[in-house]
Parts: C-alpha cells; sequence; structure tokens
C-alpha cells in the first residue's frame, strides 16, 4: 500500500472508485454519474483546509482508495474529521489500519493535531471495528444516525 496526495491526475481513478455504490453507501455522497463529479471531489479535497491521499495497491500501484483529513480546525484545541473509503475487494484485509497509522501519526506531528474526529453510521460495522483497533474513543450521545468517535493525541502515546 502507498500514499499520495490526490491531484486531478487522478480523476479517472477516482471516478471509477466512488461510481460504486459500495464504497459510498455510508459517506455522505452519492455515487459518481461522470468525471466531473470526481473532479469536483478532488477539488474539494484540495481546496479544503485538510488533505486526502489516494491508496495505491503495492503489487500494481492499482488506485484502491482515499484517506486523509477535512474540516481542520486549528487554535487552541486543533482538531480535524478523518475521514477513508476502500475499493470492495480489498475490504478486510488490513490496508485500511495500515494506510490510517502514518495518516493519524501526520495529524498529530505535522498539522498539530490535538483531537483526531470521526463519525460512523450505526450500521458500518466495518469502520467502526476499525476505529477501535485505532483506539478512538467513542461518544456516548448519538446525533442523528451518525457515531461520534475521537483519538486524543495522548492516548496516540505523541504528548
Amino acid at each position: 500500500m502507498k500514499l499520495a496526495i490526490l491531484t486531478l491526475d487522478d480523476t479517472e481513478a477516482v471516478f471509477r472508485h466512488f461510481s460504486d455504490e459500495n464504497v459510498t453507501r455510508f459517506m455522505d455522497i452519492s455515487p459518481c454519474k461522470d468525471r466531473n463529479e470526481a473532479e469536483e471531489i478532488i477539488r474539494f479535497h484540495i481546496e479544503d483546509t485538510g488533505c486526502r491521499w489516494g491508496i495505491f495497491s503495492k503489487s500494481d500501484a492499482q488506485f484502491i482508495g482515499t484517506c486523509g483529513f477535512h474540516c481542520w480546525v486549528q487554535g487552541e484545541q486543533s482538531r480535524a474529521e478523518i475521514g477513508f473509503d476502500l475499493a470492495r475487494e480489498y475490504w478486510g484485509k488490513g490496508i485500511m489500519q495500515e494506510a490510517l497509522k502514518p495518516v493519524i501519526d501526520f495529524g498529530f506531528k505535522h498539522m498539530r493535531l490535538d483531537i483526531i474526529e470521526a463519525t460512523v453510521e450505526q450500521e458500518n460495522d466495518r469502520s467502526i471495528n476499525l476505529l477501535r483497533k485505532l483506539n478512538f474513543e467513542r461518544e456516548t450521545e448519538l446525533r442523528g444516525p451518525l457515531i461520534y468517535y475521537f483519538l486524543l493525541r495522548e492516548r496516540w502515546g505523541i504528548h
């Protein structure tokens, strides 16, 4: 698995990836209908305050997903929300856990985040299990259909 910042050169791969309804099922977007929508997704992440990486397979450098931060709030208690998605044929292989470890390190060390947040739909068991494995804590209160998770800098082992 290799990570690389998303660019407009990735439009075709992003289109193929996000036109799969299995990928977008638990996201706040509909499956892509055309390349323009894929380009909009990339532009959003380029212009957003966070950053988004493409995930590429080791064996053939094929685009298989994305991960990164958005909604970066800087200040006394710096925070950002982490997001991630993976092509269905790669689910359950530990790839996203492997990808998120350096991304979380980047968030705490380079972005100087104090808190990394995540929101997950209650039915998204795979993402819930992944966040637990990565030491995220669950907030006790539900907000609509979403479960909120957070990871503190200290809990990740960075002080």
